[in-house]
């Protein structure tokens, strides 16, 4: 297998591995509560017992033995009943290779015993995927997937899968709110459309239709939006075996995939990327690229830790998985989605973590053009928005929202604040404004308008941090709490202080639909407590500056 490292690495004491098991389980403690929440995949409610959790590992583990998928016995996989973790036996190095998996294991369109049939139907990308998980499910043990299949978790705790009510009160306010509704709503045409008519399909297929139902193409979506990969141009996104068993941790990669082609032991250029809930389909499917963002303006694909493209180059036979960073015997070996924010986890994967870094709030233009009407007539509110686009600005735009981004230290996108200086220049300066930009032509979105003390107008450009100085004006930050404070008010009636002392109160094991909700509800609302400081030392800088600038005009005198 080349240079892996089982050599020197003793041999998995599952006794032991099940008395840490059981140590663990009885602990209580905050610290244990937070490495649930920042370490793990979304788990679903137990369906096997201990007894035949370890039965189906050991089931699994002869399997990929006998596909040829070659793991290093560095590597120690755990099953709790509800997740399945993986750990080092010993240390373990940069470049140390752990895992090759030959692309015929993997589950794919092209693998799959219904490839015709899916071909034949024209369906692509998760739609396909979904049939393929779907078919191969109701062959039972003939799959000659079974032992893998069974495996997995029935589904995997997406909001995709809560009801309507779960949605409406868990979610409310989220990011997530309103994308979840409509992705439920298009999710059952997609398979009322493409999915129910397969079930007319003549032999040799003849579909049960137990296994091709509404809910169980829920739970093959949930399975393939959490689990799936890019693998290749031919295979495109497909299933992989043992490489979806690698827990998430935001910005903390230890392992990573690359192809391997048949005539050389080295890897290839390119690199294989974890599947986001729309991969590469081409067919009418929600899309993952909502009007939330993984964080930092990033796309939705995952950000920089894995790349989001295609593996090119089919003569690849292999995936490896790759150690990138050092990890010491008995701690656990992550891979990452990529720098992805809370809503994203939680849509995709049904989990959230405390504290991401990645994490944003939007606020849409619609929220901008109340506050204001609010302050001024339509017809003024519109003509200063059209001197804004004028000036060559925009703010995000996703399935027909568009959208100013909050990061998570509270900092808003320099398009919201022009928009809000814009909105709140007097009328005797927006005329010679709109007379300045009429005389000089479109600014192409110069960054450095600029207001001088003598009222003259410079469309030059100038650094976005002198820029924002310039902009945060007193009415500028005023404008900005009033936002913030609408865009809380979609959470309801209960204040953050409530959400804080109900998560206290809940139990992660018990109700991990509130408890990860309620960590998506505090990091937007804490992300809004940050704007609204943001605002205020905008404010107090203001006053700073006018205070200095009167002093300098006594000293004159």
């Amino acid at each position: 297998m080349g240079n892996t490292v089982s050599e020197n690495c003793p041999k998995p004491d599952t006794r032991r591995a099940r008395n840490q098991e059981t140590t663990v389980h009885n602990r209580t403690s905050k610290t244990q509560q937070s490495e649930l929440l920042t370490s793990q995949r979304a788990q679903t409610p137990p369906h096997n017992t201990m007894g035949s959790s370890s039965r189906r590992l050991r089931a699994f583990k002869r399997w990929m033995r006998s596909q040829g998928i070659d793991f290093s016995d560095a590597l120690q996989f755990t099953d709790d009943g509800e997740a399945i973790s993986v750990r080092a036996l010993c240390d373990l190095k940069v470049g140390d290779m752990v895992a090759r998996i030959p692309k015929t294991t993997c589950l794919t369109v092209k693998t799959s015993g219904a490839r015709e049939l899916i071909e034949s139907a024209g369906l692509g990308g998760s739609l396909g995927l979904s049939v393929a998980v779907m078919y191969e499910r109701s062959l039972g043990q003939s799959s000659p997937w079974a032992p893998y299949l069974h495996l997995l978790p029935p589904h995997e705790s997406l909001p995709l899968l809560w009801s309507l009510h779960e949605v409406d009160s868990l979610l409310c306010g989220t990011e997530l709110h309103k994308t979840v509704k409509e992705d439920k709503a298009i999710i059952y045409e997609d398979w009322k459309e493409n999915i129910l008519p397969l079930l007319d399909s003549p032999l040799p297929f003849n579909l049960n239709p137990n296994f091709f139902g509404v809910e169980q193409y829920l739970a093959a979506r949930s399975l393939i939006a959490s689990r799936s990969f890019a693998i290749d141009e031919f295979h495109e996104s497909g299933m992989v075996p043992l490489a979806d068993l690698f827990n998430h941790k935001t910005g903390a990669e230890d392992v990573h995939f690359t192809s391997v082609s048949s005539h050389s032991d080295s890897k290839s250029d390119t690199e294989c990327s974890k599947n986001d809930l729309q991969a590469n389909t081409g067919d009418n499917e929600p899309s993952s690229e909502n009007s939330y963002s993984d964080g930092g303006g990033s796309d939705t694909s995952g950000g920089s830790d894995l790349d989001s493209s295609l593996v090119l180059g089919d003569h690849t036979t292999a995936l490896e998985m790759i150690m990138v960073k050092d990890v010491k015997v008995g701690n656990e070996v992550f891979n990452t989605y990529g720098l992805v924010g809370n809503a994203a986890l939680l849509h995709r994967y049904g989990f959230t973590e405390p504290d991401n870094p990645f994490d944003i709030v939007n606020i849409d233009l619609e929220l901008v053009s109340q506050w204001s009407l609010s302050l001024f007539s339509g017809r003024y509110s519109r003509a200063k928005l059209s001197l804004w686009r004028r000036l060559g600005y925009s703010g995000c735009v996703s399935e027909n929202t568009e959208y100013f981004e909050i990061s998570s230290d509270g900092e808003p996108q320099i398009e919201l604040l022009i928009l809000l200086y814009i909105m709140l220049l007097p009328e005797d300066t927006y005329h010679k404004l709109d007379l300045t930009l009429s005389t000089k032509g479109n600014s192409n979105g110069s960054i450095g308008m600029i207001l001088s003390e003598k009222g003259k107008f410079m469309l030059e450009k100038a650094s976005e941090e002198v820029s924002r100085d310039l902009l945060l004006t007193k009415d500028v930050c005023n404008a900005l709490r009033l936002l913030a404070d609408m865009r809380d008010s979609f959470y309801g009636s209960n204040s953050m202080k409530d959400d804080i002392e109900a998560l206290g109160n809940c139990c992660i094991r018990r109700e991990r639909k509130l408890y990860y909700s309620l960590i998506l509800r505090i990091s937007e609302r804490g992300i809004l407590e940050r704007l609204r400081t943001y605002a205020a030392s905008g404010v107090q800088s203001f006053r700073t500056a006018k205070r200095s600038s009167v002093r300098k005009k006594l000293k004159k005198t």
